[in-house]
């Protein structure tokens, strides 16, 4: 079964996005120049406000997660991969990690995008305090995975995916 979350945040005039290794989303208002991961500010959610049901699959072995970062007509993809190991418990921040470091904000790891990944034409509008940002998080496991970009292919950007099989190795 197919699990869906969504977390809204605003922009901020200090969001740069150049981070190499992250991306991150927080419920504090302010932003420093020094968050170069940071896409998002005042969010609705961090990692522990997401639903029991979310958390539970995406700590499965194999589960994936497709993440829809959307601004207005503007989106970008993210594949990545939960774990057995995450916590899911801080109470400010969503973190989505390149690597398999994992701390208590983390929401997935193995990313195929960070900060500096995501398209700049979509960072551009999030530097403005007005606009609002929304996650879709959508956790499946592998077996689903392909069935559902099937199901989904005229509403999903491919483009933005990449090529799955590229993108995650194990397929």
């Amino acid at each position: 079964m197919i699990i869906v979350e969504k977390v809204k945040a605003w922009g901020h005039q200090n969001i740069r996005a150049t981070h190499r290794t992250t991306i991150e989303i927080t419920k504090d208002a302010e932003l420093t120049p020094r968050g170069d991961c940071i896409i998002g500010v005042k969010a609705d959610k961090s990692v522990n406000d997401l639903s029991m049901e979310f958390k539970n699959k995406l700590r499965r072995e194999g589960s994936i997660l497709i993440i829809e970062i959307k601004a207005s007509n503007l989106m970008d993809y993210v594949l990545a991969e939960g774990s057995p190991k995450l916590s899911l418990d801080d109470d400010k921040k969503l973190i989505i990690r390149k690597s398999t470091y994992i701390d208590r904000a983390t929401l997935c790891i193995r990313a195929n995008k960070s900060a500096a990944d995501i398209d700049r034409n979509l960072i551009e509008k999030l530097k403005n305090p007005s606009t609002v940002v929304t996650l879709t998080l959508i956790v499946l496991e592998k077996h689903e995975l392909l069935k559902f970009i099937r199901e989904n292919h005229d509403s999903i950007a491919m483009e933005g995916l990449g090529n799955v099989s590229e993108n995650i190795d194990y397929l």
